[in-house]
């Protein structure tokens, strides 16, 4: 992979910030999953969308890119001509923990075998949860530590899922998109506090929006009918918050940045990152169909809570080193089987640029500093959200900094170098050592 310079310059302007992940994902399975046709608009082909757009091709879904949109001929639909699956399924979930989590239940539909392949840290990612719940129900697995290669032979049978809250919600999510299908009734039950209601919040729209009924209990339990049907349809999926605050977080360090195609009303919990910036004292307008911040005079110092919020930890994480006082990050251990531990990368890399940072378990605590100074070289652990906070935090260093693996935002925001540049940010290419 590749290496840039980046040179310290402010960023304005306006910038339509991608389609939401985490709504796309969950929108071309419940489309997959569906009865008929469905056509889905503002969809950006990042890396994990086409892990999961192929995912669901593997079982039996037909998926076509159109210049506009895409076109979905869902499993259960006449016009669908695939029924004859293969016995034996490869199912590629690339670097994508969402595609693996949600598919592998889903997989547990169909008749035959599935593996699940894919790279990076996948492997690392426990599935713990799912492995509980195929020794109750004789569903046969077999995998391999520390590499993704998880083969499943059995079909999943309605029933009662006791499952933690405090472990990744897309347990929850992959069980909530399966469970309607099955003959029987079901019930999950959360067994603890529930974190990242916000994703789980994203599910259920979703499913609703495509026909399927279920029953919140608070977050307690989860009550689903079973012999449900997905009703396919159009459907666009709106901005992400987790991509759009790399630009409000940009606004908090003085830039000028408006965030556009937001839903304001959005249930996304990254959305939260506008209520830290304001607790930091960042005004945040609502202006263009979206959102521009202002950054105050001395950005004040706040608990940043992740355990609802995950993604947007890096980038907000390095405004808070520029907050006058201490800031602590806490319930943010996840962070730490992302693409990366992303609490030890967040920690060696803005430190590296003069940020005063404290690695803990489950978080962080940031001394702030009047300025970052730059001049050396950061890399990006070939993780997206690293590499965005790397290129937002060049806006305020004193001298350039050199990106390595900057390709890595591919993953989730193809277009960011394209946009960074765009808003007046500088780049070249760079040979390290040179």
């Amino acid at each position: 992979m590749g290496n840039y310079k980046v040179y310290p310059n402010k960023l304005k302007g306006k910038v339509k910030i991608p389609p939401s992940k985490s709504m796309a994902h969950r929108a071309v399975i419940c489309a997959a999953l569906s009865n008929g046709l469905s056509k889905l608009t503002n969809i950006d082909y990042s890396d994990d969308i086409i892990a999961t757009i192929d995912a669901m091709k593997s079982l039996g879904a037909i998926i076509n890119k159109k210049d506009y949109y895409l076109e979905v001929i869902g499993i259960k639909s006449p016009d669908n001509k695939c029924k004859d699956i293969d016995s034996e399924r490869i199912i590629d979930c690339n670097e994508s923990g969402s595609t693996l989590r949600f598919l592998v239940p889903i997989a547990a539909i169909f008749d035959g075998a599935n593996r699940f392949i894919g790279r990076g840290n996948l492997g690392k990612r426990p599935l713990d949860t799912y492995y509980n719940i195929f020794d109750e129900q004789g569903i046969k697995y077999t995998y391999k530590e520390g590499i993704l290669d998880l083969v499943t032979e059995g079909k999943l049978k309605a029933g009662e899922f006791k499952v933690k809250g405090n472990i990744s919600s897309q347990f929850i999510t992959g069980l909530l998109f399966t469970l309607p299908l099955l003959e029987g009734d079901s019930k999950i039950i959360i067994t603890t506090e529930m974190e990242s209601k916000g994703y789980i919040d994203l599910t259920l729209s979703a499913m609703k929006d495509f026909g399927i009924k279920i029953i919140n209990n608070d977050y307690r339990e989860f009550i689903i009918k079973g012999n449900q049907t997905y009703v396919s349809r159009d459907y666009r999926v709106e901005g992400d918050y987790s991509q759009a605050a790399f630009f409000l977080c940009a606004d908090a360090l003085s830039n000028e940045v408006i965030a556009e195609d937001l839903k304001l009303d959005s249930l996304q919990g990254d959305k939260e990152v506008i209520d830290i910036l304001e607790r930091m004292g960042v005004k945040i307008t609502p202006k263009d169909n979206g959102f521009l911040g202002k950054a105050p005079e001395n950005l004040k110092s706040t608990i940043i809570d992740g355990s609802q919020c995950p993604d947007i930890i890096p980038v907000v994480s390095l405004v808070a080193c520029l907050c006058e006082g201490s800031c602590e990050v806490v319930n943010a251990g996840r962070l730490r089987i992302k693409e990366c531990d992303r609490l030890a990368a967040v920690t060696s890399e803005l430190n590296k640029l003069g940020a005063k940072i404290t690695e803990k378990e489950d978080g962080l605590i940031i001394e702030g500093v009047k300025k970052l100074k730059g001049g050396v070289e950061v890399w990006s652990h070939k993780d997206h959200r690293i590499a965005m906070t790397l290129a937002i935090a060049s806006t305020v260093c004193d001298e350039p900094i050199v990106i390595k693996d900057y390709e890595c935002v591919s993953k989730s925001y193809p277009m960011f170098w394209d946009d960074f540049k765009c808003l007046g940010g500088i780049v070249d290419e760079w040979n390290v050592g040179k």
